[in-house]
């Protein structure tokens, strides 16, 4: 088994000033440019950006935001958390992730998914009747157009092609290319259908509640006749500080108020600090502690997932841009070490 990847995912949350005031969208996403230099600064292997178009989060751009960070670093891999496929155009899209891919010397990656919010359908004059039809069909013509052969195509919510071409090419190989699932079984049927690894997003429960569509996502790839080595990866909330209290007491109040505003949106009830420290400890979703503590939950998911990636979605509401930094330094020099050296 090849050595695990580990990354960051960020949604650029709009954290607090000094003041307790919301910094601008423009400051938000130069703190996000600054958290993915110092994650290949301290040697992580990926930073996720996440497209969303409403308040609370600034980034609606992704792959402007990861050209940026492209532009100042060597090695990290760059990708989205997610594109959301859905309201979004597959032939831009991919052209997109391309250019990133040529101007990062080969470094970018692109996450598809249909999204956990909706804001993007109405702005974009998508209709959500249409939720379904709307990934799957865009899906079919990006796997298309992934293969950068003249396209003919045919669909009933998008114009054809009839053997076009769509450029830029890649230098070297395809655009790697993940499908992002929440939990899903036939999207991770989809998924093992089009051959592309799998993304699982972890954002409430253990880990292993994701065991069964891990087993699900082999089975299919094997009879769909795909590459049985494709990597799973997961994609999971949490924080690292110095301590286990410090993690947790820093982290609970960003957490519970996130956790507050999304919940009256979709019908959740309140946060509370039990459940909280339920979805911090050995069966929840947050990677949250010290170095030892969060570098113990990632070998044991790895392990019983049988992940080749791991991304911890370093932002969490309003926590502060300075907690963020210190968290990806322990992340990269202490965790990240402890990881591989509990897999080894």
């Amino acid at each position: 088994m090849a050595a695990l990847e580990l990354g960051i995912d960020t949604f650029g949350d709009v954290t607090l000033d000094a003041d307790g005031a919301p910094l601008p969208h423009a400051q938000v996403l130069r703190n996000v440019v600054e958290e993915g230099v110092l994650a290949d600064q301290v040697g992580l292997d990926f930073i996720g950006v996440g497209e969303h178009h409403r308040k609370d989060f600034a980034v609606s751009a992704p792959e402007v935001v990861l050209a940026a960070i492209a532009g100042r670093t060597e090695h990290i891999h760059l990708g989205s958390a997610v594109t959301v496929l859905s309201s979004d155009d597959p032939v831009r899209v991919f052209q997109r992730f391309a250019t990133l891919d040529g101007v990062s010397g080969g470094r970018a990656e692109v996450i598809l998914g249909r999204g956990s919010f909706i804001e993007s359908f109405p702005l974009f004059g998508f209709d959500l009747a249409q939720y379904e039809e709307l990934f799957e069909e865009k899906l079919n013509l990006f796997a298309e157009v992934r293969k950068q052969q003249p396209v003919t195509w045919e669909g009933s919510l998008r114009p054809s092609l009839d053997g076009q071409s769509v450029f830029p090419h890649l230098e070297h190989g395809l655009l790697k290319t993940w499908i992002g699932v929440g939990g899903s079984p036939e999207s991770v049927i989809r998924a093992a259908h089009y051959g592309l690894p799998l993304m699982l997003a972890i954002i409430g429960g253990g880990p292993m509640r994701f065991q069964p569509l891990a087993e699900l996502y082999r089975k299919a790839l094997d009879q769909f006749e795909q590459d049985a080595t494709l990597p799973i990866g997961v994609h999971s909330p949490g924080f690292i500080a110095a301590t286990d209290d410090e993690a947790k007491d820093l982290l609970w109040p960003h957490w519970e108020a996130m956790t507050n505003r999304i919940g009256a949106e979709r019908g959740w009830p309140p946060a509370s600090r039990a459940r909280f420290e339920h979805e911090a400890g050995p069966d929840g979703a947050l990677f949250v502690g010290s170095p030892e503590t969060v570098a113990t939950k990632i070998a044991y998911a790895a392990r019983g997932l049988g992940l080749s990636r791991f991304d911890l979605k370093i932002s969490n509401g309003t926590l502060g841009h300075d907690h963020l930094m210190r968290a990806i330094e322990l992340y990269g020099t202490q965790v990240a070490p402890r990881v591989h050296e509990l897999l080894s």
